[in-house]
């Protein structure tokens, strides 16, 4: 059992340490963290103090200070530059353990130095070692040019990007603040990111913009969050650095796969979730909220490639990926973007473990010039892949309409490569869209009648017998499907398929 200091004496070499120690505390730079408070932020320990589990925090090189000492004294650079500006260590989520990169702004900027760059990698490589997943809290302004104490000329030799971009397990990303440069490098990598209102994000800072012959940008217009959602490259919003570390917890708790309480609605309100109008469209996010656990859904790229929705759940407490069709964009048609985000995601969720549940309900996948200027083909091509190769347990249930490669694609390739196909009685199977597929087959037949009511007596008759055909009975019938259900057992059976 340890023992508590005993009182007396302080060495002088003793009192040095601790009187270095002290100097890292947020109470020891009372001016930076007022002027960070003031800003409505708080200090980069306050960050990991919320992030961690007390008590459970072990930094590594707290006492490094930035590479200049051949021209500031010891003594200033430990006062001015405390921990080179980036704080790194391991602790506990929630019991489980996990890696912390944080660049301190109040620090140079939050700017990348020689040390701190090798503290980041000490770190990385503990972290590859034991297959830690990282949070990176990545606000500053890049490379720092104002080391000296080194040899080499520009630093390309550095291994902390790679390191990072190697490492095989969850990478978390938060940016705040202007975060540029090699801090925005570090965030591009990570699996999951979080933007936090007012942030400005960029591959380069306002000085490298105008040295560039870009003119004069202000930091705040560099990379507007608003500009990172719509792109995706932000996946969750956060309103400020508390929410930001409470999703960013929220995602580990999920990459861990333990169970927590799984409250749920009543299913039978699932019953009546789609229009009896087969046209009508609807929220596919009422769905995600009624099958899965209550307030588990957590929605990634919410703002991008709208036509297909992604987010992370419970179902009976048990983390879940989940991809949907949204039919209030497009129709729920795949574009290029969608495919590129369904991709992105089913990655996602191979690193970190955990099933798919795909809710079908597509038109199928984009068409026409314009889309096929997107590249589309090659986005679907790494959709059909990601499905393909995709080692977790996919189920896929056909909501309404699953047309065509659009939605074998929402099924890992194929109908029968899933772990189970089922469909609720409102789904339609066809190898396209069953109006133009009428339009197609009959073009002659119904050009021949003159008489325009006739005409479109005859259309109605035909697009009635191919949904006859089409409808979800029928294909289970013929075993396209492995089953129609009530709506009200799809999440009974999810369980049964995936727990």
């Amino acid at each position: 059992m340890s023992q508590e200091p005993t009182a007396g004496p302080v060495r002088a070499d003793l009192g040095e340490v601790l009187r270095r120690q002290a100097g890292l505390r947020d109470e020891a730079r009372a001016e930076a963290t007022a002027k960070r408070h003031a800003a409505g932020r708080r200090t980069v320990r306050e960050n990991l103090a919320d992030l961690v589990d007390d008590g459970t925090w072990l930094e590594y090189g707290g006492l490094a200070v930035a590479a200049q000492r051949s021209r500031r004294p010891l003594a200033d650079l430990a006062e001015a530059t405390p921990a080179d500006g980036v704080v790194v260590g391991v602790g506990r989520v929630a019991g489980t353990p996990i890696g912390a990169v944080a660049y301190d702004y109040t620090v140079l900027a939050g700017t990348q130095g020689v040390t701190g760059h090798r503290k980041t990698d000490r770190l990385l490589d503990v972290a590859a070692r034991e297959g830690l997943p990282v949070v990176v809290l990545a606000e500053g302004g890049g490379g720092r040019p104002s080391d000296t104490d080194h040899p080499t000329v520009a630093g390309l030799e550095l291994t902390t990007f790679a390191s990072l971009a190697g490492l095989p397990s969850l990478r978390i990303g938060i940016a705040a603040g202007w975060c540029f440069a090699g801090n925005a490098a570090l965030l591009g990598m990570c699996d999951v990111t979080v933007g936090v209102t007012g942030a400005s994000i960029g591959m380069g800072g306002p000085a490298m913009v105008e040295a560039a012959g870009l003119g004069v940008v202000a930091p705040q217009d560099v990379g507007p969050l608003d500009v990172h959602l719509a792109s995706g490259a932000v996946d969750l919003h956060a309103a400020d650095d508390a929410d930001a570390v409470r999703l960013a917890r929220t995602v580990l708790g999920l990459a861990t796969g333990e169970p927590t309480e799984g409250r749920h609605a009543d299913q039978r309100q699932l019953r009546d979730v789609l229009p009896e109008n087969r046209r009508r469209a609807y929220d596919v996010r009422t769905v995600l909220r009624l099958l899965f656990d209550l307030d588990s859904v957590l929605e990634l790229r919410e703002r991008h490639g709208r036509s297909l929705v992604t987010a992370l759940a419970r179902l009976a407490g048990r983390p879940v990926g989940v991809i949907a069709n949204n039919p209030l964009h497009r129709a729920g048609a795949i574009d290029a973007t969608a495919a590129g985000k369904a991709t992105r995601f089913l990655r996602l969720c191979e690193r970190m473990n955990l099933p798919v549940v795909s809710l079908c309900d597509t038109p199928g996948i984009m068409v026409g010039p314009d889309a096929e200027r997107t590249g589309l083909v090659r986005a679907v091509g790494d959709l059909f892949a990601a499905g393909a190769s995709l080692r977790t347990p996919l189920v896929t249930v056909v909501l309404r309409k699953a047309y065509g490669l659009g939605a074998m694609a929402m099924a890992g390739g194929s109908f029968h490569t899933t772990r189970l196909t089922l469909a609720w009685p409102t789904g339609e199977v066809g190898a396209m869209g069953l109006e133009g597929a009428v339009r197609l087959a009959h073009r002659r037949e119904l050009a021949a009648i003159a008489d325009d009511a006739e005409r479109e007596r005859r259309y109605d008759e035909l697009v009635a017998l191919a949904y006859e055909r089409g409808r979800a009975l029928s294909a289970a019938a013929s075993f396209e499907l492995d089953d129609v259900i009530d709506p009200a057992q799809t999440r009974d059976r999810l369980l049964a398929a995936l727990c």
